[in-house]
């Protein structure tokens, strides 16, 4: 009677269970459509943005701005290979977007790793964290935090992308830092989330070629333009602006993608649980059954010994 017992708590448990991890799923479901039709609304602002700032960039001439690479400049090696020559005082400050929640599988992990690798090849490296999660797990790292930033799980708006830009602008305005990348987790499908690194300051025209061309989209030509009162001036008003919306279209694409992740994790432990409950199921039958033959037997054999 007692195994009888201890499987049914064990079961009620996992009924309980069961019940969280449907609602998480139905939850994250809901979330995942609204995040989708804001990431696909969204996402055309965010590609065009990237093209009329490259188109700005290359038609600017030699515009001399605070946001142009001047720490960072592309090179070739003996092999013929591109790579970035870096300054041993350059500091770097990362963007690290995470969950306020967890129980969203291995995206937040993936976003760690990456963030780790990254910042091996840097020599000054500091963080600012968008997430609880995130802040949880680098509090315990090497890495400094120089602040973080968490918007209770709910789907991140334009207001919450100007906080950040202005805080980041400000920063490297100061002479805080001298390059700024955001580690977000970028949606390919609903089964291929993997984070991806973007350099948002400073400015390349060339890095935003191999962006544009990356995801697919035609190579942008070179542009001129006149500007009005100057180059310098109307370039300085638009970084902001630029920065301001890949930060947006940065946070919407890692909010589906924490919502997919989340709702492929509660989908996962759903099945789990219910194989748990099938296999509990089956062993209470058997001893339960087993207790009936037994009372039967004891029955039987009390009644042969009387007659």
């Amino acid at each position: 009677m007692a195994n009888q017992r201890d499987i049914r708590l064990r079961m009620k448990a996992i009924g309980q269970t069961l019940q969280v991890t449907k609602a998480m799923n139905l939850i994250s479901t809901s979330k995942l459509r609204k995040g989708r039709r804001v990431l696909e609304d969204t996402e055309p602002f965010f590609v065009r943005i990237q093209k009329t700032m490259y188109d700005i960039l290359a038609g600017a001439g030699n515009v001399k701005s605070r946001y142009l690479n001047s720490y960072t400049e592309k090179a070739s090696n003996a092999n013929g290979k591109s790579g970035f020559v870096e300054y041993p005082s350059k500091r770097s400050a990362i963007l690290v977007v995470t969950s306020d929640k967890g129980l969203a599988g291995g995206y937040n992990a993936n976003v760690f790793r990456e963030v780790t690798s990254f910042c091996k090849g840097l020599p000054n490296a500091v963080l600012i964290l968008i997430g609880a999660i995130g802040y949880r797990y680098f509090i315990h790292s090497k890495y400094l935090i120089m602040e973080n930033f968490s918007f209770r799980s709910h789907l991140p708006n334009m207001d919450n992308a100007r906080e950040i830009a202005e805080f980041v602008i400000a920063q490297y305005l100061w002479g805080m830092f001298d390059e700024v990348y955001i580690v977000y987790t970028h949606m390919y499908s609903a089964v291929k989330l993997l984070p991806e690194v973007k350099q948002l300051l400073p400015l390349d025209k060339r890095m935003l070629q191999e962006d544009i061309v990356k995801h697919g989209l035609e190579k942008r030509v070179e542009l001129h333009f006149e500007y009005d009162p100057s180059e310098e001036a109307v370039f300085d008003s638009l970084v902001p602006m630029y920065i301001k919306g890949v930060i947006y279209g940065c946070l919407i694409e890692a909010y589906a993608s924490e919502q997919s992740a989340r709702m492929a994790a509660m989908d996962e432990a759903s099945k789990s649980a219910q194989d748990m409950l099938t296999s509990l199921h089956l062993k209470y039958n058997r001893i339960r059954q087993a207790s009936i033959t037994q009372e039967m037997t004891e029955i039987i054999s009390g009644s042969s010994a009387l007659s």
